[in-house]
């Protein structure tokens, strides 16, 4: 139910296409959840309302709980959005997030969804799906701290190293549980959706291709500022891939001749636990995944 058009005395993005309502112009706002939107865009309007997000923008950079909604699962809409269009008509694609998208349009993309807040424009009409891809990454490294925190990073590296599978896979699942609300269920999120791709054979993007690309991005270093020996610390090592998690990730082969690093063998080994266990996280409630 919107109230009659009026004139847009500061210039705000509409709520469905992101689009700046400039001064003058006309726009619709709707009674119960106060969404602003240009009277064109009034039929796209979601048939129900929702929640108006805490804030009427996004921060430009912060902790991923500033971009969570506040229901569970706290999985931020700009990711569930990007993951959503991208196993839509993505998972055809060779080289999916290794290969990059225009720059200019994935910073231009990345402004607007976080401009327009919890309300989303919708990202069909970017024609490639290299820029979503380029979004949700750039995204994720632009938070103040990784998906894994400061704090528990040295925990997850200490349990990606232990040799044998079903004791890694026992420690990381603790560490995992200690993160906070919304890196975990974010995490599980990715993880689920990572697997995915793996399993696409269109995309040519195994576990270990995808562990490259995200693990400096989930994981990276111990702080905002780490010193050229904890770089060092972080370079690949072969010797820390053990067992059948070095036998699946065919490391020896000609396809993959150099290790990956250890934010790599993190992912790496995040995506050899069970599917069913990061479901765990993210299927308890639905509501907040379907992409507005």
């Amino acid at each position: 139910d919107t109230a009659p058009p009026r004139q847009v005395i500061r210039p705000e993005p509409c709520g469905v296409c992101g689009s700046r309502i400039r001064f003058g112009k006309a726009a619709v706002k709707c009674r119960q959840c106060q969404l602003l939107l240009h009277p064109k865009c009034r039929e796209q309007c979601p048939s129900r309302c929702v929640s108006r997000p805490r804030h009427h923008a996004w921060p430009h950079e912060g902790v991923l709980a500033d971009f969570a909604p506040a229901m569970p699962p706290l999985v931020p809409a700009l990711v569930v959005q990007c993951v959503t269009e991208v196993e839509t008509r993505g998972l055809t694609e060779t080289g999916l997030y290794r290969v990059p998208g225009a720059e200019q349009l994935v910073r231009e993309w990345k402004r607007r969804l976080l401009q327009a807040g919890g309300m989303l424009p919708a990202l069909s009409s970017v024609a490639d799906i290299h820029v979503v891809c380029g979004v949700l990454k750039d995204f994720l490294r632009g938070l103040k701290e990784p998906l894994v925190t400061f704090n528990l990073h040295p925990a997850f590296l200490g349990a990606a190293d232990i040799p044998d599978d079903a004791a890694c896979g026992t420690a990381l699942r603790h560490v995992v549980s200690k993160l906070p609300p919304a890196n975990r269920d974010t995490l599980a999120f990715l993880m689920l959706h990572l697997l995915r791709v793996s399993r696409s054979p269109d995309c040519k993007m195994d576990v270990l291709n995808l562990s490259r690309v995200f693990g400096p991005t989930l994981v990276g270093h111990s702080s905002a500022n780490p010193t050229p020996l904890v770089i060092m610390e972080d370079t690949p090592r072969q010797s820390k891939v053990r067992g059948s998690l070095r036998h699946r990730l065919c490391l020896g082969c000609c396809q993959h001749p150099h290790p990956p690093s250890l934010p790599a063998q993190v992912v790496a080994r995040l995506l050899s636990l069970p599917p069913d266990f990061w479901r765990g996280f993210v299927e308890t409630e639905q509501e907040n995944l379907v992409p507005m």
